[in-house]
């Protein structure tokens, strides 16, 4: 069985497959601090109540934009899992990159691009909304083009919420009725929710332009759902598109 895990500043995802089919994943908080031996327990407890053999795994890849905690990760593969994992970057996947310095595309964005292209086989423009919203194109033939990074919608709204002493926070997690507020709160809610709607948008016009294609837009990460809601853009969400990339790139040899 092949293990996959997906570094983030905010959160990492963890999945298992079994050859292509997706048995398991989970999402957890990013420790920096945590030691091997730590990240083995709550592997463990995650692994047995979903009745997951540890042993059975045989393979591990990671793609990580946290470089201080993949030491960690490495330590860990070696000890609990006897066998040290495949570590990916943009310069370890054979997607054409045009970018100027290819070795400055997060891992995660080359693995997303990976992921979408071996499904749609078409121009793309993938939106992963983590810690930061990244824009990713692709062309029609598969090369990386190039893209976009905006900050994240809860980095925005964290920070509006701390300048802002008298503005109260609010539950981000449902989108608002109407772009018009009738209190302070559907006020906020509704700048922030419909606002970000409009900078997908608007980002997505641009990109579509310059590119000279019709791209499919394909939505990943945590708050994928929530935007495809209110943003007109977003044709598709694929929630496991990280770990489809990381499936995908683990197995060629």
């Amino acid at each position: 069985m092949l293990l996959v895990i997906d570094v983030g500043n905010t959160n990492t995802v963890i999945g298992v497959f079994d050859k292509k089919k997706l048995v398991k994943d989970w999402r957890i908080r990013t420790e920096r601090d945590t030691t091997k031996d730590e990240f083995s327990l709550l592997v463990a407890g995650l692994f047995r109540e979903s009745d997951i053999d540890l042993s059975c795994i045989d393979r591990t890849v990671i793609s990580s934009v946290v470089p201080p905690i993949m030491a960690m990760y490495d330590s860990f593969c070696r000890k609990y899992l006897n066998h040290p994992p495949v570590w990916i970057d943009a310069e370890t996947v054979d997607m054409p990159n045009l970018y100027d310095n290819p070795s400055e595309v997060g891992a995660d964005r080359i693995v997303n691009a990976t992921a979408a292209f071996n499904k749609y086989k078409t121009s793309l423009i993938v939106i992963d909304f983590g810690t930061a919203t990244t824009f990713d194109a692709i062309s029609p033939e598969g090369e990386y083009l190039g893209g976009a990074i905006a900050p994240g919608i809860m980095i925005s709204s964290e920070a509006l919420f701390k300048k802002a002493s008298k503005l109260p926070r609010v539950d981000l997690m449902v989108p608002p009725e109407k772009v018009v507020g009738k209190d302070t709160q559907g006020s906020i809610k509704s700048g922030i929710i419909f606002g970000y709607a409009g900078l997908v948008d608007g980002i997505v016009k641009r990109m579509k332009e310059e590119m000279g294609t019709n791209p499919k837009i394909v939505a990943t990460g945590g708050l994928a759902t929530l935007i495809s809601k209110v943003a007109k853009s977003i044709e598709s969400v694929e929630p496991d598109l990280t770990l489809e990339g990381l499936r995908i790139i683990g197995e060629k040899p």
